[in-house]
């Protein structure tokens, strides 16, 4: 059974990433995930205030309205809290390259092109097989408009692709008006891979002591249907890998993933539930699937349910909405009823 895929340009013996985590942080825990039959690994993601601090620029930060706003500072991390430092990162990077025979992909975590785009470099000289892009801005300012916005993660795109030869993938977040054509323009902008889709962390409230709580919350497979929907979609219509990076928690949803037109398919809440072993589960679950049903490879059942492969024999989007719509009374379970084409 062939699994080989490539994902952006780099070759993998199985489409399943481990993706970035705290398990990824460590070597033993690398060379598990290598024994467990990863096809990659994203390390843990480093983030832009590191990288500032690293530069000095953090006291600056912090010390330039202490007397104007000082319980504002309390809403900054101290960077000394964080799992891995910068100079500290760059060594992991060289330790995992000869410590597994696996690709490493870095994580750069930002919302800004400055301060951080440099050491983009820096983690290609490291040795990084791949860098991935994961910038989590919030719009909160009622003033900036979408294409603003947009032109804010374009810019972070093109500033390091301007700065590194490695692969880059971009994490993006849902919540775009026009998710196709920003994730057009991200490839025009140098991206080689697309990461569907980056996680909004939400607080919850806790009613008995009045607070907001932040902690997070794993991701499930109840999560899947808005990725699958925009790789199904984006599958074939752009030059770039797309990576399926919500609710993995089976070989099922492996396998949906890659017949929506997945080049490689992330997992991290499973392997924080389960275990690394789960790893293991996951690539032997899709080998068996494929066997039982005749396929001879990974890339045989690749985008066999994208829009593209369908588009001519399948009716349109809004003509499968109204019709969803309409037989929902007469169906359990969200089976079709009898004589009913499938959704």
């Amino acid at each position: 059974m062939d699994l080989a895929t490539r994902y952006m340009g780099l070759p993998l013996r199985n489409p399943l990433i481990a993706s970035a985590s705290p398990l990824t942080g460590e070597l033993d825990a690398l060379r598990r995930l290598e024994d467990a039959e990863a096809g990659a690994v994203v390390l843990p993601s480093i983030f832009e205030e590191q990288i500032r601090a690293e530069q000095d620029r953090w006291e600056r930060l912090t010390a330039a309205g202490a007397d104007s706003f000082p319980e504002a500072l309390t809403y900054l991390p101290d960077p000394g809290a964080y799992r891995v430092g910068p100079d500290r990162y760059l060594e992991l990077i060289r330790e995992a390259v000869r410590a597994v025979d696996l690709p490493i992909l870095a994580s750069l975590n930002g919302v800004t092109s400055e301060g951080w785009i440099s050491y983009a470099k820096g983690i290609e000289e490291a040795g990084a097989d791949g860098l991935e892009l994961n910038i989590y801005f919030f719009p909160t300012d009622l003033g900036e408009d979408g294409q603003a916005l947009e032109e804010r993660y374009l810019q972070v795109v093109r500033a390091v692709r301007a700065q590194v030869s490695i692969p880059l993938a971009v994490k993006l977040l849902p919540a775009f008006s026009s998710l196709g054509n920003i994730a057009r323009r991200m490839v025009e902008a140098g991206a080689q891979a697309l990461v569907l889709f980056n996680r909004f962390y939400q607080p919850r409230i806790d009613i008995a002591q009045l607070r907001l709580v932040d902690d997070l919350a794993l991701s499930s497979r109840n999560e899947t249907r808005l990725p699958l929907f925009w790789i199904q979609a984006l599958r074939g219509r752009l030059d770039v890998s797309l990576a399926a990076s919500t609710g993995v928690e089976s070989e099922q949803e492996v396998i949906q993933y890659l017949l929506a037109g997945a080049d490689a398919v992330m997992t991290t809440s499973a392997l924080l539930r389960d275990g690394i072993p789960q790893m293991k589960r996951l690539v032997g679950g899709l080998r068996d699937w494929l066997e039982r049903h005749g396929f001879a490879s990974a890339d045989a059942i690749r985008g066999l349910l994208s829009r593209d492969r369908l588009a001519k024999a399948a009716p349109t989007a809004r003509a499968r909405y109204i019709d969803i719509l309409q037989r929902y009374p007469d169906a359990e379970d969200g089976q079709p009823t009898a004589g009913s084409p499938a959704p």
